[in-house]
């Protein structure tokens, strides 16, 4: 049980965030977002603002430098006069100060051609279509056997619509960037990225630069939940900027413009077809899922994939299809896919439950597999029926009246759900140097992110059990792209990567010490590349359960969760605190999803109405009354050296579903398109 070492750096307030390092010289930059949701910029009037006072410069499409090549088409800022979505940034200004660039901004007079723009996702829409591939890699569709002919000949048959809405990511510290350039060309970055290594090789590529003239400094975070995974604009607007003043410039996005420039949660629409024997046992699957892009670039939210591996039916489709809207591009955030997938798939796993009179979890159980039920391939561990019946014990589950509407507490109806969890023991090549200094300490470097989760406990618990060391001897620097290539901090695989590559410089390390340490020090670096590709192949996952109990009031309709529960089966836990504190982090954000969180995007003029967190509403500490997690104890030799899974997605997962059964159990009413509301509520209750 070891507490985060960082801790004390943090509530001091001596941990440095981007916007927080001290350079001299610094200018501030405002951002102008396009006030049309599709059209063409026919000018950009910046005279009113070049004459206030302190005013440095300002850039737009009529004056913006050429960037080389962008890989990502958000990236590309101020390279053509098109306004693909509302809210795109389409000038900067820059300033002596913060304030004046906000109100210079203000100033700044931009005409457009505008055309109505297309918003609204909808699963009859013309222009849908099947992606090449879902993020990041997986096939669109997927078949095996007769799914239609054998659902349609199902003794019991469930065919349901769930969707889900837009949702932002919100970390507490909005993106941000200090960008500077030196006499030589060479960039600097102080950015709040999941991924210093990956805004190096994106920032060079778009401007042209080798990747060893970039340098990303990242060493806290302050959360990301998926939307600092890949640089976003505002970063090559800062670059940008300070280029064109020739001075350092620091660029945080405000929270109401996070909105359209810093991606989301693609909404979905998802058909799911159930037919089941009598007994419950599945023989037909089919998920059908329809999301939605930007016409900026192509991102397909991966939903169908976990119906792929939970649970044998020998006849089953899943598939996805695309629509390009006049929106913001949809990105990652947290758990994406599995998220909005297992909501829809555990949900309706729960009708299925309900239609053949059989317990919920009884369900599950009779249709778990010790196979991928798609790829055949055999699960390196899979102990979902431990996790169910785990937290069937600590929960309380037995002796359930398994009718709705019954159970009352004064003028509220009472109600327990169940839901599982599944999210794929994803594994990157890293890279990581380990050394050993002559004072007997240890230092380990690698470019990996802490964005909260405790990585850097983690990794420092993980170099001195592998160097038989105190932990107080190890220091482990991270989040700069100075140090060994590291794979960004997302899927669930930063412990799994960059702990392998640590363990490995530890080891190699240990096999040159010999004696005392040489003045000058002796370090070993390790590359996982080659490791990584030797694996065997089988089906990595983590798995869960989760429980939740709520109350409804029957008056107002309002939903509060008394307590949740979720139980996980992991690998090895590094370290029980942080850990802990990660499945609880998912839980509570899948509280959100379940009740509060949705993004509105306004129809007539497109992006999003409800533009900040006293609209966007997120759980608070009195939202969650009593929530736990707790494992099951899970050896797994098919992983890595430290046998762990992933633990920081796995928590949101199968909450919702949980939340949304309970609510169901409680009133017997079903609420199919999120969040849960009073008003969804109120006119059956």
């Amino acid at each position: 049980m070891t507490e985060r070492l960082e801790s004390r750096e943090k509530v001091t307030g001596a941990a440095r965030y981007a916007f927080e390092y001290p350079v001299e010289n610094v200018a501030y930059a405002a951002a102008v977002q396009a006030s049309v949701g599709r059209g063409e910029i026919t000018a950009v009037d910046t005279e009113a603002a070049m004459a206030l006072p302190g005013v440095l410069a300002v850039l737009s499409c009529e004056n913006a430098p050429k960037l080389s090549d962008p890989p990502d088409g958000e990236l590309a800022v101020f390279q053509s006069r098109t306004v693909s979505y509302r809210g795109q940034f389409v000038a900067v200004v820059v300033g002596e100060t913060l304030e004046t660039a906000r109100e210079a901004a203000r100033l700044v007079h931009v005409e457009y051609v505008s055309e109505a723009p297309d918003v609204r996702l909808r699963n009859d829409h013309p222009d849908l279509y099947q992606p090449g591939k879902v993020n990041p890699v997986f096939p669109a569709e997927t078949e095996l056997g007769e799914p239609e002919e054998e659902f349609n000949n199902s003794a019991v048959r469930v065919d349901v619509t769930y969707t889900t809405p837009a949702e932002h990511n919100n970390p507490m510290e909005p993106h941000a960037t200090l960008a500077s350039w030196d006499e030589h060309g060479h960039l600097t970055l102080y950015d709040s990225t999941q991924g210093a290594s990956t805004v190096q090789s994106m920032l060079a590529k778009t401007f042209g630069l080798d990747p060893s003239h970039v340098r990303v400094v990242a060493p806290h975070v302050g959360g990301g939940f998926g939307s600092k995974g890949i640089p976003k604009p505002n970063v090559v607007l800062a670059a940008m900027a300070a280029g064109a003043v020739g001075r350092p410039v620091k660029f945080a996005v405000p929270r109401q413009q996070m909105y359209a420039t810093t991606g989301y949660r693609t909404p979905t629409i998802q058909r799911f077809r159930l037919g089941a024997d009598t007994d419950g046992r599945l023989n037909a699957i089919i998920h059908e899922v329809v999301e939605q892009t930007s016409t900026v670039k192509e991102f397909a939210e991966q939903t169908a994939t976990p119906t792929r591996v939970m649970y044998q039916a020998p006849h089953r489709r899943t598939s996805h299809r695309l629509v390009a809207l006049d929106v913001p591009t949809p990105s990652w955030m947290r758990a994406p896919g599995e998220t909005p997938g297992m909501y829809a798939l555990e949900s309706v796993m729960d009708e299925l439950a309900v239609a053949t009179g059989i317990d919920p979890i009884e369900l599950r159980i009779r249709n778990d597999t010790d196979r991928e039920p798609e790829s055949g391939l055999p699960f390196s561990s899979r102990n979902l029926v431990a996790c169910l019946k785990e937290g069937a014990g600590r929960f309380g589950w037995a002796g359930r009246d398994p009718a709705t509407g019954v159970r009352w507490e004064g003028r509220k109806l009472i109600g327990t759900g169940v839901a599982a969890s599944t999210y794929p023991a994803y594994m990157s090549p890293n890279r990581a140097t380990a050394r050993a200094e002559p004072d007997g300490t240890f230092t380990v470097r690698i470019a990996a992110a802490d964005i909260g989760t405790g990585a850097r406990t983690a990794l420092a618990l993980i170099a001195a059990e592998t160097l038989k060391a105190d932990l107080g001897d190890v220091t482990v620097e991270l989040g700069d792209s100075a140090f060994p290539r590291a794979s960004v901090a997302g899927g669930s695989s930063g412990t799994a990567g960059w702990g392998t590559a640590v363990v490995r410089a530890c080891e190699a390390l240990r096999g040159k010490l010999n004696g005392a340490v040489p003045p000058e020090g002796l370090e070993a670096e390790a590359d996982t590349a080659a490791e990584l590709k030797a694996r065997e192949e089988y089906a990595r996952h983590a798995f869960g359960a989760q429980f939740a109990e709520v109350e409804v009031d029957a008056d107002t309709g309002e939903v509060r969760v008394r307590r949740m529960l979720g139980v996980f089966a992991a690998g090895r836990i590094i370290n029980p605190t942080t850990a802990r504190s990660q499945f609880i982090g998912g839980m509570t954000m899948g509280v959100g999803m379940a009740l509060m969180e949705e993004s509105v995007m306004d129809e007539e003029f497109g992006d999003f109405l409800n533009r900040d967190l006293a609209q966007y509403h997120v759980p608070a500490c009195a939202d969650v009354r009593d929530i736990d997690a707790a494992w099951v104890e899970e050896s797994d030799p098919h992983l890595n050296p430290m046998g762990s899974k992933g633990i920081g997605e796995i928590g949101i997962v199968g909450a919702a579903a949980a939340v949304g059964n309970a609510v169901h159990h409680a009133t017997g009413i079903r609420v199919r398109h999120l969040p849960i509301t009073p008003a969804k509520l109120l006119q059956d209750l």
